[in-house]
């Protein structure tokens, strides 16, 4: 499976002049908690919740200040036609929870641990869904002999 089949696309983005304010409620009224940066649709970073509060809130930063202030200019990325365990490797190397998603090196989603997750469970309630159907159809109890008793 690629990574394109499990990514949000299309990513929430801000550019790196965007006031933190800005960041704030585009993160809220998403319900997500990062956006990526980009200008001219290039990749110039990441901005994640956690960003804002340590590295904006907790330096004393007013709402006014740009986004690149706080952003993560280092980011680690996945391409969209690469195979989901390319993901989870990189995932587990660079310790990360969200992986921006490049197609022909443009910005083209965003892949979190959680997508992943959701992934795994609903293979897995594929795989057990037959086996619970049968355990439910089976009578309680011990298994009832066959063959002569003696």
């Amino acid at each position: 499976m690629k990574v394109s089949e499990v990514m949000t696309s299309p990513p929430e983005t801000v550019t790196p002049d965007s006031s933190l304010a800005e960041a704030v409620r585009r993160m809220a009224e998403g319900g997500i908690g990062s956006l990526l940066v980009t200008e001219d649709d290039t990749l110039r970073g990441i901005v994640t919740d956690r960003d804002l509060a340590v590295r904006g809130l907790g330096h004393g930063l007013d709402g006014e200040t740009p986004v690149e202030a706080v952003m993560s200019a280092r980011v680690v990325t996945v391409d969209a036609t690469d195979d989901v365990h390319v993901a989870y490797r990189t995932f587990r190397r660079a310790g990360v929870r969200r992986l921006p998603v490049l197609d022909d090196g443009r910005p083209a989603g965003m892949l979190t641990v959680d997508d992943l997750l959701l992934d795994v469970f609903e293979r897995l309630a594929d795989l057990l869904g037959p086996v619970a159907w049968s355990v439910l159809a089976e009578p309680p109890g011990p298994p009832v002999a066959t063959g002569p008793r003696r």
